[in-house]
């Protein structure tokens, strides 16, 4: 049941990004590009989206635990150190250049666009990477 209504989610998500011009990178760079021809409407997108976060998050984790798991599960690290700066940075650079965040992105695939697919390709390699770089050694 569980799995089904994380699928639900996922697609409701999906449909969200594409009706708010997410998935489409152009309106995406167009946003970022705040020196030349700005297109302020996916601001909209985010106020509603941390508005949404904001009315609901408390609501939610005064509850005992969430309907369909034991517990909740919210990140407790709140140091910041080099590898969330240079996550933040790669991520930061790569929406910029190509326009898609990971999300958006995951959603384009379907369109058979190139662009997007490239990005998950890379997106992917770079996951592989750092779960190599960063395994922990377990003594011989």
């Amino acid at each position: 049941m569980n799995r089904l209504f994380a699928f639900l989610a996922g697609i409701l998500f999906g449909v969200g990004l594409i009706v708010s011009g997410m998935t489409d990178a152009n309106k995406v760079i167009a946003f970022l590009d705040v020196a030349d021809g700005w297109d302020p409407t996916l601001a909209f997108v985010m106020v509603g989206g941390i508005g949404a976060h904001l009315a609901l998050f408390k609501l939610i984790t005064s509850k005992d635990k969430p309907w369909f798991e034991d517990q909740f599960f919210l990140p407790t690290a709140q140091d910041i150190n080099i590898k969330l700066v240079v996550g933040a940075a790669l991520f930061g650079i790569g929406w910029g250049l190509s326009g898609y965040c990971p999300g958006p992105a995951l959603v384009s695939v379907a369109s058979g666009a190139k662009e997007p697919l490239a990005l998950v390709c890379a997106m992917l390699m770079g996951m592989l990477i750092k779960e190599l770089a960063f395994r922990e050694k377990t003594p011989q």
